[in-house]
């Protein structure tokens, strides 16, 4: 998501300092020439995003978070091999589990659709949901964390839990996907032509 930054004009308020924000920095930028707009744009390892000047603190915090949904969902649409999925995997265990959950395959199927992801501790094979393709990556990294986790402990008894603890971002990688389950389920239109077909709803993950 990129943008021609506008430079600072006289009486503009100068960039906040880079925060801490997952793997990078994030810099808010005020416009006084932004009336309505919002964008954001990566810039190294930095996240920086444009907000008009007489945004209140309350609504940059939150449209901050937006943009960095977004910036994460569009950069996940850059499609992920399963090669690509398993050394991602293994870099999480590294991080979060020192290694030891050691995944033997990952890899993205079409048949779960049900339930995000599931793994055969015995084989120490994961499989991903294909659903979860062009979602933010810290959603994609929660549900592989998820399976990882159950490497090491079967079941979701409060060790696992435990062991969850571990990625700072679980409750807001299990709220996103929580809302996606209930905007599946909300009534929809029935489509020209025909009734809606009621489809399998979206569980958590396994």
């Amino acid at each position: 998501m990129s943008v021609d930054p506008s430079p600072r004009v006289a009486g503009e308020p100068p960039p906040r300092p880079p925060r801490g924000s997952g793997t990078s920095a994030v810099e808010v930028r005020r416009s006084a020439r932004r009336s309505r707009t919002v964008s954001a744009y990566r810039e190294g390892d930095r996240t920086i995003v444009l907000i008009p000047a007489r945004m209140s603190e309350a609504e940059e915090q939150r449209w901050v978070s937006v943009m960095l949904d977004k910036l994460a969902a569009q950069e996940s649409k850059r499609m992920l091999g399963d090669s690509e999925l398993t050394e991602r995997a293994e870099r999480l265990s590294a991080q979060y589990f020192e290694g030891r959950a050691r995944p033997s395959s990952v890899r993205w199927v079409t048949n779960q659709n049900t339930r995000w992801g599931s793994c055969t501790p015995a084989e120490g094979s994961i499989r991903l949901s294909h659903r979860l393709q062009g979602m933010p990556e810290y959603v994609v990294d929660y549900v592989l964390v998820h399976e990882l986790a159950h490497l090491l402990v079967p079941g979701h008894g409060p060790r696992f839990w435990r062991l969850l603890e571990a990625y700072p971002r679980t409750e807001r990688a299990r709220g996103y996907l929580e809302g996606v389950v209930a905007a599946d389920r909300l009534p929809h239109l029935p489509a020209p032509g025909g009734e809606r077909t009621p489809g399998e709803y979206p569980q958590g993950g396994d």
